[in-house]
């Protein structure tokens, strides 16, 4: 039996619907899934970096950047519906029936370009000095939620909150939201599957400047000149921290 083992699982599945073959599309030139490979590797963090994927080009685009594969995720967590906590959960207990013991694990995900090894090495010092069960990324959302509003079916606006309309902005609580970079936790907790969004949890914060989703082609694109002027400016959150 090994020692215990700090573990990086990148869940990658290849039927990305809304823009497909997402996990290995090129991001400036290079598969993405490449960064979060290149930042888990740097931080030193990691025993094992493995990518959990049920898609055999992801499997070996994996591998080149010098992750592990040794699994191919079964069918039924690599649906639409699959969360992320039974994947990383599957790969521990894989990787534990063989022998293996974890003192921390990460979910990294396959679509996080600015994901950087310092924010790695930060979080889980925080993990281990908070004693909680997660420590993933969040960042402030860039107008107060309270004031939030929508548009009703007549095509008019109603504020979520209307009590707040005459409340100064500065007066609101300031509100955040999962940045979907990477979530450290104790390998009980995957396997217990208790919820990130909870008081088991403690928050990394990200400046807004490091944050972007990837759900559509904008998305895509507004992340792509979002990472060249950050390279140009060689700013990252830990310089600032």
């Amino acid at each position: 039996m090994s020692s215990k083992m700090n573990l990086c699982v990148i869940p990658a599945r290849g039927g990305s619907k809304r823009i497909p073959r997402k996990n290995i599309k090129h991001f400036l030139g290079k598969p993405i899934i490449g960064y979060s490979i290149e930042a888990a590797l740097k931080s030193g963090c990691f025993d094992k970096v493995i990518v959990s994927t049920d898609d055999a080009e992801i499997a070996e685009i994996a591998k080149s950047f010098g992750a592990q594969v040794p699994f191919i995720r079964p069918e039924e967590l690599a649906n639409d519906f699959a969360g992320t906590i039974p994947v990383i959960k599957h790969a521990i207990e894989w990787l534990e029936e063989r022998g293996d013991k974890f003192d921390s694990v990460c979910a990294l995900y396959a679509t996080a370009p600015f994901v950087q090894a310092c924010n790695l090495q930060e979080s889980y010092k925080q993990l281990k000095k908070s004693h909680a069960d997660y420590c993933f990324t969040v960042t402030p959302f860039a107008s107060p939620i309270q004031r939030a509003v929508k548009i009703n079916e007549s095509n008019r606006i109603e504020m979520f909150y209307p009590e707040n309309f005459n409340v100064r902005s500065q007066d609101l609580e300031e509100a955040y939201h999962d940045a979907g970079q990477f979530y450290w936790g104790e390998p009980e907790a995957f396997k217990q599957e208790k919820l990130f969004f909870s008081d088991s949890a403690t928050p990394y914060v990200l400046p807004r400047y490091l944050v972007q989703d990837l759900d559509t082609q904008d998305d895509w694109i507004r992340a792509e000149l979002m990472y060249q002027v950050l390279a140009k400016m060689d700013l990252n959150s830990c310089m600032l921290s």
